[in-house]
C-alpha cells in the first residue's frame, strides 16, 4: 500500500464517532471531511427525513470519492466522518481504499444504544449539531446498523465504553 491513511468510523448515532473524528485529524497532513457539514451545507432544508438523508447522502458518496482517491493518493490522511454503519457504505469506503491504495482503520465504537441515545439527548438539548435526531429516528436508523465483520477485509481497531 502507498498514499495516505483512511480513518472511517462505524458506529451507531451519538456513539463518539465525530468526537474521535475531530482527535484523529489532529494528526500532521490528515483532513477531517464530515458527512454532517456537507449534507447541512449543500442540502440543509432537503433533510427533512430518513428518505432525504439517504438520498442526499448517496450524491454526496458521488461527488466525494474522486476526491478522496486524489486526496490519499497524493498521500495526505483522511478522517472519513461519514458512518459505516451498513455493508453497502463499507463497500463504497473499501472502493476508495484499493482505488487510492491506502492504508486504513476503522474505528468501530461499540456503545450500548442507552449510552447513545443519552448522548443524543444532551446532544440535541445543547443544540451544536447539524442535525437534531428524534428517540423515533434513532431507533429507525439504528434498525439497519450493522457492525463491521472480518469478511469484509477492513483493520478493524474496536472502541467500547467502559
Amino acid at each position: 500500500m502507498t498514499g495516505g491513511h483512511l480513518h472511517i468510523l462505524a458506529g451507531k448515532i451519538a456513539s463518539g464517532k465525530s468526537t474521535l473524528a475531530h482527535r484523529l485529524a489532529a494528526d500532521k497532513a490528515t483532513v477531517l471531511i464530515s458527512e454532517d457539514e456537507w449534507l447541512a451545507a449543500l442540502y440543509g432544508p432537503e433533510m427533512a427525513s430518513i428518505k432525504d438523508y439517504v438520498r442526499c447522502s448517496a450524491r454526496l458518496r458521488t461527488v466525494m470519492e474522486p476526491h478522496l482517491v486524489g486526496l490519499l493518493g497524493a498521500g495526505m490522511s483522511v478522517v472519513l466522518d461519514f458512518p459505516a454503519n451498513t455493508p453497502e457504505t463499507r463497500r463504497w469506503m473499501k472502493r476508495v481504499i484499493d482505488e487510492s491504495g491506502c492504508n486504513h482503520t476503522l474505528h468501530y465504537l461499540d456503545v450500548p444504544d442507552e449510552v447513545c441515545r443519552a448522548r443524543l439527548h444532551e446532544r440535541n438539548a445543547a443544540g451544536g449539531h447539524h442535525f437534531t435526531v428524534s428517540d423515533e429516528q434513532f431507533e429507525a436508523i439504528s434498525r439497519h446498523f450493522v457492525p463491521p465483520s472480518a469478511g469484509e477485509g477492513f483493520k478493524v481497531r474496536a472502541y467500547s465504553v467502559d
